[in-house]
């Protein structure tokens, strides 16, 4: 397996996303672009590495699988928890379906979202049967938690 490219510096961050190299891309909420280093991993993965994860009995799944828990255990440090409280989903949307059809279905069902909020975490809420209510923003941008 190659080396994982890295980047030399803050500023060359833009640099590893060759799809945005020339042009501004705003929406994440539904496609996030990959830096190189993951589009290298992913072309790997299918083309030379690829194997069936937590299913297999042979050694190309076994360090199939030894990667796939090494990126979950990146992933929890990066955000500060630990690596068997992450779940991995295809995305956003997915995730919130997740959370919202799995929380308890008793009592008064209630989510606070920010005005800023794409429909991609209002509507799968509303889907699974609860309130949304937004709470507005002060003048520079923050959530008026006095208002919420």
């Amino acid at each position: 397996m190659n080396a994982p490219t890295r980047i030399n510096s803050a500023l060359d961050v833009r640099g590893q996303f060759p799809a945005i190299e020339n042009w501004h891309y705003l929406d994440s909420a539904a496609t996030a672009q990959k830096p190189r280093a993951v589009i290298d991993a992913i072309t790997n993965a299918y083309a030379r590495d690829y194997a069936t994860v937590h299913r297999g009995v042979y050694q190309r799944s076994s360090e199939m699988t030894g990667r796939y828990e090494a990126a979950r255990a990146a992933a929890a440090g990066l955000i500060g928890g630990q690596a068997n409280e992450l779940v991995f989903t295809r995305g956003a949307t997915e995730a919130i379906n997740l959370v919202a059809y799995t929380l308890p279905r008793a009592g008064k069902r209630r989510v606070l979202v920010s005005t800023l909020e794409h429909h991609s975490n209002i509507v799968p809420w509303q889907l699974a049967g609860f309130q949304v209510d937004a709470a507005p923003l002060t003048e520079d941008g923050r959530i008026d938690l006095d208002a919420a």
